[in-house]
């Protein structure tokens, strides 16, 4: 099979086309013909050699999530046939023509979307819902906040947390992007660059936000522990402006604040299986429904890896960028 490989840790250039045996089949396992792929920032930061894949996952392909058609099963997989049109979270090794992971990991496309769009889903949506519904227990009618709110994970977030009752705001980078936080269904878009987050989200929400999802950290996390409201969540999914910060502790504790992180890549596939089944329950009706819609921003082929990685760097775009197999 074809396959995205890095040949050493670096920049864009270091992905190439490579033939790669296709992947055998474990018992719980399916193997996925793949038709589109996501990508994602800790692609990127695996592709620079500080993001290793966990043992038993290809350590030079990357790639955290899938779409395209059951090909096989295994022995003990109940669920899926060949034929089948699913999309799935993986722990590494989607940038292929085939990919094989544990049955409980995939979802059907939903109703309605291709290939790129259901692609553009599950690293997205399984981060959030651990997150943010489990481990940050949001309730309907609480005050949210989420950075990067064009990012993948930022226009996922705005949706679901909108779409499940919470009231929503989001930090971007341009009035553009502000504005089209604010489209998804965000109260209000602040742009980073020209305001005070903080400045903006007091005078909002005089009483604390509610849940606060980082990717940012550096010099974000003081401002956001203020920003909480007692009884507040500050769920950390990456630090990409620091992974050290200032913490107010006496604040902390007399708000009686949660700080928690995640990653979820390494987790077992029990525990992704049990995340796959309330995004079925809870969130596919609402894909399917069309009240949350996958924000594809550009595809590339396959062999155009580097160039789709250079994008995501950028920042440029708004929501997913996906390839196509």
């Amino acid at each position: 099979m074809r396959a995205i490989t890095i040949t050493s840790p670096g920049g864009p250039e270091v992905l190439q086309i490579a033939e790669r045996p296709v992947p055998e089949l474990k018992p719980d396992e399916v193997l996925i013909k793949v038709a589109a792929a996501g990508v994602n920032r800790p692609d990127i930061i695996q592709r620079e050699g500080r993001y290793p894949a966990p043992p038993g996952v290809p350590a030079d392909i990357p790639g955290l999530e899938v779409a395209g058609v059951v090909e096989q099963v295994g022995a003990e997989e109940k669920r899926w046939k060949p034929g089948d049109k699913v999309c799935a979270l993986l722990a590494g090794g989607g940038y292929a023509e085939y990919v094989s992971v544990s049955g409980v990991q995939c979802l059907p496309v939903p109703q309605g979307l291709s290939f790129e769009e259901a692609a553009s889903l599950p690293e997205t949506f399984f981060t959030i819902w651990t997150n943010v519904f489990d481990r940050g227990r949001f309730k309907s009618g609480e005050s949210f906040l989420v950075h990067g709110g064009t990012s993948g994970i930022g226009v996922a977030a705005i949706q679901m947390v909108k779409a499940l009752g919470g009231r929503v705001y989001a930090t971007a980078g341009t009035d553009e992007k502000c504005a089209y936080v604010e489209k998804l269904g965000a109260t209000k878009g602040i742009n980073y660059k020209k305001e005070d987050f903080a400045e903006v989200i007091k005078a909002l929400e005089p009483k604390g936000l509610d849940i606060i999802l980082d990717m940012i950290g550096g010099d974000y996390t003081p401002k956001n522990i203020a920003l909480l409201a007692t009884e507040g969540r500050l769920l950390i999914i990456n630090a990409m402006a620091g992974a050290t910060s200032q913490v107010d502790m006496m604040r902390v504790m007399v708000k009686r604040l949660t700080i928690t992180g995640s990653t979820l890549r390494v987790r077992e596939s029990s525990f992704k299986g049990a995340i796959a089944a309330n995004l079925e329950k809870h969130v596919w009706p609402l894909v399917e429904s069309k009240v949350i819609k996958p924000v594809v921003y550009k595809t590339f082929p396959l062999e155009q890896a580097s160039e789709a990685h250079k994008l995501v760097e950028s920042s440029e775009h708004i929501g997913k960028v996906v390839l196509t197999v």
